[in-house]
């Protein structure tokens, strides 16, 4: 008798690129977060610079307008802690690894 697993539990295979020795394996969906969280980090990163540089040029070009002004310390501060939260969650998977004794990322 055959035994149906659902999708997520389901190996995901992604093939190799040309030259490389074999095909990685996920372990279902969490080896797909896994594999993707490092690219998540580096886009919050990426996308805090580019708030705060957005946040920076309107505080520049506000000209004493206070709206203008209050629109740039918000745009530096919601990046800062979008950023803060997604750096605190790797922190608290970390910790949940520990504790669990299980391997998350």
């Amino acid at each position: 008798m055959n035994i149906i697993k659902p999708i997520f539990a389901q190996d995901v295979i992604i093939p190799s690129a040309p030259g490389m020795k074999s095909e990685l394996t996920t372990g279902g969906i969490g080896g797909i977060i896994s594999l993707a969280l490092p690219y998540i980090y580096v886009f919050a990163g990426i996308a805090l610079l580019v708030m705060i540089i957005l946040g920076g040029f309107t505080l520049m070009t506000a000209a004493g307008d206070p709206a203008k002004t209050k629109e740039g310390y918000g745009r530096i501060s919601s990046g800062l802690v979008g950023f803060l939260i997604i750096f605190i969650s790797y922190f608290i998977i970390q910790i949940l690894e520990i504790i669990l004794a299980v391997k998350i990322l």
